[in-house]
Parts: structure tokens; sequence; C-alpha cells
């Protein structure tokens, strides 16, 4: 990712050849166009592709408690309750970015934080990182919501959180970050 926290870092060289890449939309927010690719039986073809910023999602536990936030999405129009995430800042790192959101948006600072695991995610479409970051011994601070951030606090048992995370509605993010964590013992 480069300074500004929004464009990923260059990409790595194709395997087949891009003939063309264009950017057809750009927002603050993302970034949408198309490369033109030589496919390997000589044809070509237009992937489109869409550009977010990378992004955290935050395994926030303090004993038995595991952290949720519960918020209206626009897009899918519908409430969530979801693993607390934000996006990664220019200069930050997973863990810094984690423990910023867990901060702005919980109220919770974190006495320790680490890479639980970080990936690419919808890769027919998107260019976008996502990262899960596991925090713990939390202490309770000010919270500092951005002025789109409509969300509450819920603390959810441990022994719940499967269920929680797979409960309707969820998304993506909120099952794979509870699936890693609990896979690797965190829960």
């Amino acid at each position: 990712m480069n300074g500004d926290g929004r464009r990923h870092e260059e990409l790595p060289d194709p395997e087949w050849p891009v003939l063309e890449s264009e950017i057809e939309y750009e927002t603050g927010w993302f970034t949408g166009g198309y490369d033109l690719v030589e496919q390997p039986n000589g044809s070509t073809k237009r992937y489109y592709w869409a550009e977010l910023a990378s992004a955290v999602v935050i395994l926030a536990v303090q004993d038995d408690r595991m952290v949720f936030v519960e918020q209206y999405r626009p897009t899918v129009r519908e409430t969530q309750l979801e693993l607390p995430a934000g996006i990664v800042e220019g200069g930050e790192s997973y863990t810094q970015a984690a423990e910023r959101e867990l901060r702005e948006e919980t109220g919770f600072e974190a006495s320790s934080s680490s890479l639980v695991e970080d990936f690419w995610c919808s890769t027919g479409l998107l260019r976008h990182r996502r990262a899960f970051v596991f925090c713990e011994g939390l202490s309770p601070v000010d919270r500092e919501l951005d002025d789109n951030e409509f969300l509450s606090v819920r603390s959810v048992s441990i022994e719940d959180a499967l269920d929680v995370a797979r409960g309707d509605p969820t998304n993506d993010a909120t099952i794979e970050g509870v699936l890693l964590a609990r896979e690797d013992g965190l829960l």
C-alpha cells in the first residue's frame, strides 16, 4: 500500500500479459477499472476490478467475552452484529490500525495485539487485502467515532461467538475472523 493508505503496493508481474490497464472510476473510497489481458489461448479479455484500501478485522477478547459492534449497513440494508473493523491508514501496520480502530469504535485499548492472518479478498473482482488482528488486555478509553459511524458495542460470550457470527444477517469478515481465532486456539 502506498502512503495514502488507499492503494496497494505495486502488483506482482503478471503471468499473463497485460496490454493496458485503465482506471475508469475513482473516489476517495475505491478505484475501479480494468486490465486488458492476453489469455493463454492468445485471445484478449477485459478483467474488471475494484480496488479498496486494506482493512483490519479485530478479534478483541477480554476474559471470556468477545467484542462485537452492531451497526446498520446501508449497502445491504440490514443491521449486523459483527466484529469491529476499519481501514488501514497510510504508514500503519495491521496491528497499529487494529489498535486504533478498536479504540475509536469500541472505547477499548488493547495491551497487546498480534496479526492472525492477512490475505486477498474476493479475487475475482477485488484488489483488497484484509487482515485479522487479535487484541487482548482491554481497558476502557473514550471512543472517537467517525461522522459516518453509528454503532453500538456488544459483548458476546466466547462460547456463543461462533453462533453469533453465523447468525443471520452476517458477513464474511465476521465468520472468517471467529473461525480463524477459534482454529488458532485464541477463543
